[in-house]
């Protein structure tokens, strides 16, 4: 025989289950919840559902978007190339959710840029995998043999732990004549009962063996067993019995073990052995045998371990009451577990975003939070506030999680992390609290420009300095990290050098160092200035420029130069050599002459100061110390030397001192005739190089005249013999008017530069003795204006000079001309004789 019944499953096993499915199925919730449902048992890798695409997301976008799963156990795991939810571990329903009439593992999927947070939820269905269970192999039941037909006796139930049509039993019994099954419907559930069809008599059979099996409705169906021995007994005909077939205890999850439960107990009207009752518990939930134990005696239940709200809430016990006969009376304890606020929350960091740019918007996510109380009430409420000066603050989600964004603007040169504690509180007496700590690193941006020490650097070098010298070195800082605030150094401009010239100096990218490209002269370049930039490694990179000023100073590197007289013509001897004539009659401070010298260099290094060095006559001449002129120490006799040399020199008062010489050749004479025989006892090598040059130049006039014409060439001839055959003696052709009818004096071009502010006029009388006029007959010498050094040099080149001084050499007679020679600082003002 079978009798269908249905095995309640806790206070849902009412209800009517879905059928276990094979396939995955979802559907798309309420508030971003994504639901699934696959078989419990499903291997490793079994597909559970299009995540991505149920998601809105494509394959090109998963590897940017991050999508992942935050669960406590990674029951699941999703393929990060196509999206897909699989199954990560075997899953089993009874041991995931017990007897519960519904089981489903929920946890968030996250997606990221932007961050986004779906709540799923993979609902397991039972499927048929255990069979029924009996707790005992063998089943003794004692029948007393005056018991009347059609007297129960009721069985152990076999237990399923399927949910659902999988967990509905049939029970079925060996065929027997003296029993038979049947169902009793109770609170708890159908249960099988054994039907005595006829009397029994020991003395016929004292026992009887029967197969009590248990066959649950899933496909395929699967069954369990147990053998029950009846042994037939004499006369036991009152069961043990309860004062209550039900008990209600309330206990708080921290109840200490050892603590008494309830006190149990039965009473049997029968008496001697079938009146010992024994107490014991009855099929149950192994949880429950290790959390209680009865005492067999007493029917004391005692907790035995500790209690927690959060993994069982309730407990069912079924507690048997057995007297001596192999009576049974039982009831059924229910007991509640109290929740007490025993858990802290728990703070989860889902995820966080660090390193956070700087220039991130005020709103930025920044870390996604989820806060858990396994506390139930008000004890599992749980507020949450962040704790710290930091730019962040927190907005609460849906399913308890929390978003921390940016609430400011954030900077990395003022705070290159945020700092913050997450405090999470519940509402339970006494409150308990959990806190984390969250760290956020903010990464770099550039946004600030390198900033040099200086807005302008100066810098002295002396001339003469060595190419690759240093100059100067500046220096920039950059408050941004890394790339964006190496600082590397270029010349961006200024006056360093003309364009297209080279450089005159070169900076170093890494260190700022200047160092010069050449040797700087103070004469041609006095200062200069450069603009140096400095720019970070940053995209786009940011610069500061800044000013260095170069002055070049003077070194003493430029000995004087002499102007007059001209040191070449005096050194070689030549006959063109300059001289001055003094007359015999001239007293003690009788200007000479003036020794002209500049020296190019500055300061200090460019102030003269003159001396004499060596004289024919070394008391006749003095040199002034500072104007370099040359007089009579005193007065001229007759038994001074027709022909004197003079020797100076020059020094600047640098360190060491420069110097340059000066010859002067004076001649005593009364007049300009009188010192022409002086002149003429010249060396006859001076004589010989004048007349080979009269002769060349005669060549070559020649030569000019043959390619004119033959005629031409035989006049040029006859002209040419005929002058010199009737010119005058050799050394008067310096008289010719020609030497003294040029117009103005030539100057050198840096005449400007010399130290002679005064302009002179010499007045030269002709000779006192009687020439003969067939020998002789001079020329009238032209006069020649006396001008100042402005008028010869144009009035402009120089500054005004001061009232020239005029010298007059002796009184001319009176019936010849006066020469006046205008000799103003440079020596080309006069020809020599």
């Amino acid at each position: 025989m079978a009798v269908r019944r249905r095995q309640r499953r806790g206070p849902g096993g009412g209800r009517a289950l879905l059928a276990a499915v094979l396939l995955c199925v979802w559907w798309r919730a309420a508030g971003e919840r994504l639901r699934y449902a696959i078989p419990e048992e499903l291997g490793r890798g079994s597909l559970v559902g299009p995540l991505a695409r149920d998601l809105g997301l494509s394959a090109d976008e998963l590897p940017a978007r991050k999508l992942r799963l935050s669960e406590e156990k990674q029951y699941f795991t999703v393929n990060e190339e196509n999206g897909n939810l699989y199954v990560n571990e075997r899953l089993d329903r009874e041991e995931m959710c017990g007897e519960s009439a519904s089981c489903s593992v929920s946890f968030e999927a996250l997606v990221h840029n932007p961050l986004n947070v779906f709540h799923v939820e993979v609902s397991i269905e039972d499927v048929n995998d255990n069979s029924p269970e009996f707790s005992k192999a063998v089943l003794d039941l004692e029948i007393d043999e005056w018991k009347p037909p059609g007297a129960r006796f009721l069985l152990e139930t076999a237990r399923d732990a399927d949910a659902g049509s999988n967990s509905l039993l049939t029970y079925h019994l060996t065929s027997n004549p003296s029993f038979s099954l049947a169902m009793k419907d109770s609170p708890d559930g159908s249960k099988p009962e054994l039907v005595l069809e006829r009397a029994l008599d020991r003395e016929e059979q004292s026992s009887f063996e029967l197969v009590l099996t248990a066959v649950d409705s899933g496909d395929p169906a699967k069954s369990g067993s147990v053998q029950i021995r009846v042994n037939v007994t004499d006369a036991n005909d009152n069961p043990p019995v309860f004062a209550q077939d039900h008990y209600r205890v309330s206990l708080r999850e921290d109840t200490p073990p050892g603590s008494t439960v309830l006190n149990l107990s039965a009473t049997d009207a029968d008496a001697g052995t079938n009146a010992l009752i024994t107490y014991g518990f009855r099929k149950m939930p192994i949880k429950a045998l290790e959390k209680f134990v009865v005492d067999a005696e007493s029917g004391s239940i005692t907790l035995q371990e500790a209690l927690d709200f959060e993994e069982a809430r309730a407990f069912s016990l079924a507690v048997e009451a057995k007297d001596g006969g192999g009576l049974v009376g039982i009831c059924k304890v229910e007991v509640e577990v109290l929740d007490v606020n025993d858990n802290a929350p728990e703070i989860t960091i889902l995820s966080l975003s660090s390193p956070v740019p700087e220039d991130a918007p005020v709103g930025t996510v920044v870390a996604l939070l989820k806060l858990r109380d396994r506390d139930s009430g008000e004890n599992g409420q749980v507020s949450c506030e962040l704790s710290g000066e930091a730019a962040l603050s927190m907005v609460a989600s849906s399913g308890g999680s929390y978003k921390v964004v940016t609430a400011s603007a954030l900077d990395r040169e003022q705070a290159w992390e945020q700092r913050v504690t997450v405090v999470a509180r519940d509402r339970g007496r006494p409150s308990l609290w959990s806190s984390r700590e969250l760290v956020l690193e903010v990464s770099d941006v550039n946004d600030n420009a390198p900033v040099f020490e200086e807005a302008a650097y100066s810098a002295y070098v002396a001339e003469n300095n060595a190419a690759g010298a240093l100059v100067l070195r500046v220096q920039a800082r950059d408050a941004d990290a890394g790339a964006n605030g190496r600082v590397s150094y270029w010349l961006a401009g200024g006056s360093a050098g003309a364009a297209g010239a080279a450089p005159l100096v070169s900076v170093e990218a890494r260190s700022g160092a200047l160092y010069a490209q050449r040797s700087f002269d103070y004469e041609q370049c006095r200062e200069f200035a450069v603009a140096v930039r400095a720019q970070d490694g940053g995209a786009p990179a940011r610069s500061s420029t800044a000013t260095v000023r170069v002055f070049v100073l003077d070194r003493n590197d430029n000995a004087p130069r002499v102007l007059w007289p001209a040191a070449g013509a005096a050194a070689t001897g030549e006959a063109s050599s300059p001289f001055e004539v003094v007359p015999r009659s001239a007293e003690a401070g009788y200007l000479v002459a003036k020794v002209v010298a500049v020296d190019a260099d500055a300061g200090r290094n460019a102030w003269l100061s003159y001396e004499l060095v060596q004289a024919s006559e070394p008391a006749l001449f003095r040199v002034g110390l500072h104007s370099g002129e040359v007089r009579t120490a005193r007065a001229v006799s007759e038994r001074d030397a027709a022909k004197q040399r003079v020797v100076a020199v020059v020094k600047d008062h640098g360190q060491p001192a420069l110097s340059a010489t000066a010859t002067l050749h004076v001649v005593l004479a009364e007049s300009l005739q009188e010192a022409l025989p002086e002149l003429s006892e010249r060396p006859a090598g001076a004589e010989a190089a004048a007349a080979a040059a009269a002769e060349l130049q005669f060549y070559l006039v020649l030569a000019l005249a043959l390619l004119s014409a033959l005629l031409v060439l035989s006049v040029a001839l006859a002209v040419v013999a005929r002058l010199r055959r009737a010119g005058p003696p050799a050394v008067l052709r310096c008289l010719g008017a020609q030497r003294f009818s040029l117009a103005g004096a030539a100057f050198p071009a840096d005449f400007c530069e010399g130290t002679l502010p005064y302009s002179y006029n010499l007045c030269v009388p002709p000779p006192a003795r009687a020439v003969p006029e067939a020998a002789w007959p001079p020329p009238p010498v032209p006069v020649v204006p006396v001008l100042s050094a402005e008028e010869l040099l144009g009035g402009d080149s120089c500054e005004k000079p001061s009232p020239s001084s005029n010298v007059v050499v002796g009184e001319p007679p009176a019936d010849a001309a006066a020469l006046q020679v205008c000799k103003a600082s440079a020596p080309s003002a006069f020809k020599s004789f």
